[in-house]
């Protein structure tokens, strides 16, 4: 399995979150593009949009399937990863870095009530 950083936080679903400026930063896990195969399309919210905690708030097309993206948490999106647009493909190449999908101020007191730390994810990833 890919590596797992040990600064984020992560989902049942295999979006991960990381603290950056105030808000988060939410991407999909390299666990996740491993079984997407190569992403080709990413279809995210806009920036000011609300999204909620475990709703859907986009999409990830890839050469196997469509799979729905699932908020780590509840608030305003302030910045998409515009480069996604025309290199969707950055998801595949750098998941924790240039393929990051959007920032999101939350909304709620406790945001990262409910996630994962790395430990747990690699242990929910490897079936324990």
């Amino acid at each position: 399995m890919a590596d797992i950083p040990t600064d984020l936080h992560y989902t049942k679903e295999h979006e991960w979150l990381r603290a950056k400026d105030g808000g988060f930063q939410v991407g999909i896990t390299a666990f996740a593009v491993e079984q997407l195969g190569d992403v080709t399309m990413v279809e995210l919210p806009e920036i000011g949009d609300t999204i909620e905690k475990e709703a859907v708030f986009g999409t990830v097309e890839s050469v196997k399937a469509v799979s729905d993206l699932y908020a780590p948490i509840t608030g305003s999106v302030s910045r998409i990863n515009e480069t996604l647009e025309d290199m969707p493909e950055a998801v595949n190449e750098t998941p924790y870095a240039e393929g990051w999908l959007v920032e999101v101020t939350p909304s709620d007191d406790n945001p990262l009530d409910g996630l994962m730390d790395a430990e747990a994810y690699a242990a929910f990833c490897a079936g324990e």
